[in-house]
């Protein structure tokens, strides 16, 4: 499907697909709209895809919220034991460094867990991005952390700066024209135990009529050498 499809996919509410390289992780996460996302979808998540459910949200946006990453957190933990300096060094085997900070739970939530509780956490944290430059870091108050949704903040300059699923997906969701904030889960495989392979997630796509979209589309899109 083309690009233009998988944009209005994701305007749409359903999901899409998004390939970031081979040379990278070599994965396929399932995408939806942070500001669309129901209760059946983390449900699709977790019985389809099977990796981590995350929150992807635009870097002017986290930084209004103050949110840094996990990473430096840590790192700063080693005043107290450098052993935590020790957990942050060297890098990742797909080449930078991951953009984890924090996770929530909305405060309406029980145990946070359900796909009610975690959708319902995201489409909160949806409505604080869609409000940023309003009430939006107030409402913040109305989370607690640690949670079970981890927020993931996306390179300033976006695919610029970092060609990882968070930068691709919040780029497609800038593209859409939605709240830059989406719901994005990887792709494994329950038979090789692995990441699901580039030629399952096109099975699985064409089965169920949802967009694959690769990062050299999007990359093409934004000019990135």
């Amino acid at each position: 499907m083309t690009l233009a499809e998988a944009i209005a996919s994701l305007k749409e509410g359903r999901f899409v697909l998004v390939h970031d390289d081979k040379g990278r992780e070599n994965e396929i996460d399932m995408v939806v709209a942070a500001e669309l996302i129901k209760p059946h979808h983390i449900a699709a998540m977790r019985n389809d895809a099977g990796g981590l459910v995350c929150l992807a949200i635009a870097n002017e946006i986290t930084t209004k919220l103050g949110l840094v990453y996990m990473h430096d957190i840590i790192a700063g933990m080693g005043k107290v034991n450098r052993i935590f300096s020790k957990l942050t060094e060297g890098k990742p085997a797909y080449g930078d460094k991951p953009s984890f900070s924090i996770s929530v739970n909305h405060r309406l939530t029980y145990t946070g867990i359900t796909d009610h509780d975690r959708a319902l956490t995201i489409s909160k944290m949806a409505e604080v991005c869609k409000n940023i430059d309003s009430d939006g870091v107030e409402e913040f108050a109305n989370f607690r952390a640690p949670g079970h949704v981890p927020i993931l903040i996306a390179s300033k300059r976006l695919l610029h700066d970092r060609m990882g699923h968070t930068e691709l997906c919040v780029y497609l969701a800038k593209l859409a024209g939605i709240i830059p904030a989406v719901a994005i889960c990887e792709m494994m495989d329950s038979t090789t135990h692995k990441a699901l392979s580039i030629e399952a997630a096109q099975g699985y796509a064409a089965k169920f009529s949802i967009p694959l979209i690769d990062a050299s589309e999007l990359k093409a899109h934004a000019k990135v050498a």
